[in-house]
């Protein structure tokens, strides 16, 4: 087994996780917090920012392109869709996402998302 590897199986003493489980966690992040619409915990930008864009996308949801872990910290690639409620017409951005964690829990975020966009036929 490569050093990289037994690093990512070992548990972070900065997280208390291990890189697998630091993907999980936010995998299940994600699920709940955007597609199941839970905004009951996370960053509190998080919540106002999710919680304003489901007023006008319902039913917006997100699909995970890429997620990177390295020491405590994940990146995520990410895909988002849904119709705007206004025009009904689909919409679709990306965006990039950076998580710092300790203890379990998400400390810090910061993000990325480009202007939503309707997708053409």
């Amino acid at each position: 087994m490569s050093a990289s590897a037994e690093r990512s199986e070992g548990t972070n003493p900065k997280t208390g996780m291990t890189h697998r489980e630091m993907k999980e966690f936010i995998r299940n992040h994600f699920e709940e917090f955007v597609n199941r619409n839970n905004l009951l915990e996370g960053p509190a930008v998080a919540i106002q920012c999710v919680g304003a864009g489901l007023k006008k996308v319902p039913d917006l949801r997100v699909s995970i392109e890429d997620l990177i872990v390295e020491d405590d910290r994940v990146v995520v690639r990410n895909h988002w869709t849904g119709t705007d409620r206004a025009s009904k017409q689909l919409l679709e951005f990306s965006g990039m996402v950076i998580w710092r964690i300790a203890d379990r829990q998400i400390v810090e975020r910061g993000a990325y998302l480009q202007s939503p966009g309707f997708v053409r036929s």
